[in-house]
């Protein structure tokens, strides 16, 4: 028997829509269908995640105050491994977690900031207004979230800081041919 086939449910209201995407986790968990009565563990997925989602926004919040707090610490005491590390996790953080939480497009600026950070040979050479520029998309793509033209912005703003990013990295790795093979020649892995 073929696995249960999920497809987006589409409500429209008058200046509206609310787009329910297939699910496509329970592929990944079992290639029998759901059988009604048995334990479903993609619904007590669904329904933990339904009841934590009034809490996203917090969450978010909370990333982002972290991700501002490590680099005021990288501001503060230049870029030690510890302080260097931090920023890269609260970055990392917000990358994984963002489509979670309900903004997916959060996610790029974050990936650019981690990209920055893992690819530069010598953090201490990471101009501190780049590191601002990157916490501040973020930070800025969060807040204007609930715009119409959000999703728009968000991509115009991360390709840009991605161009800059590359510069930077591309000048900085000119005499490591692997490293400038990673950074130019692979897409994102974040999800558009």
């Amino acid at each position: 028997m073929a696995p249960q086939k999920n497809t987006a449910a589409i409500a429209t209201y008058g200046d509206h829509e609310v787009i329910k995407p297939e699910n496509k986790l329970r592929k990944y968990v079992s290639d029998t269908p759901f059988v009604p009565g048995e334990d479903d563990p993609v619904a007590r997925a669904e329904a933990a995640l339904a009841e934590l989602s009034g809490e996203f926004g917090s969450m978010m919040d909370e990333e982002c105050d972290r991700l501002d707090k490590e680099r005021r610490a990288v501001l503060k005491q230049g870029f030690t491994k510890a302080t260097t590390e931090k920023l890269f996790h609260a970055a990392h953080d917000i990358k994984g977690q963002a489509a979670t939480f309900g903004y997916p497009a959060v996610a790029s600026a974050a990936d650019s900031l981690c990209r920055l950070i893992e690819y530069t040979p010598d953090a201490t050479r990471i101009p501190s207004r780049l590191v601002d520029q990157h916490v501040d998309a973020v930070r800025a793509i969060y807040r204007e979230y609930t715009r119409s033209d959000a999703q728009n912005l968000a991509g115009i703003l991360s390709a840009r800081l991605r161009e800059v990013t590359d510069e930077f990295l591309i000048h900085e790795n000119r005499n490591r041919p692997d490293i400038l093979e990673q950074i130019t020649g692979g897409p994102s892995i974040v999800p558009e």
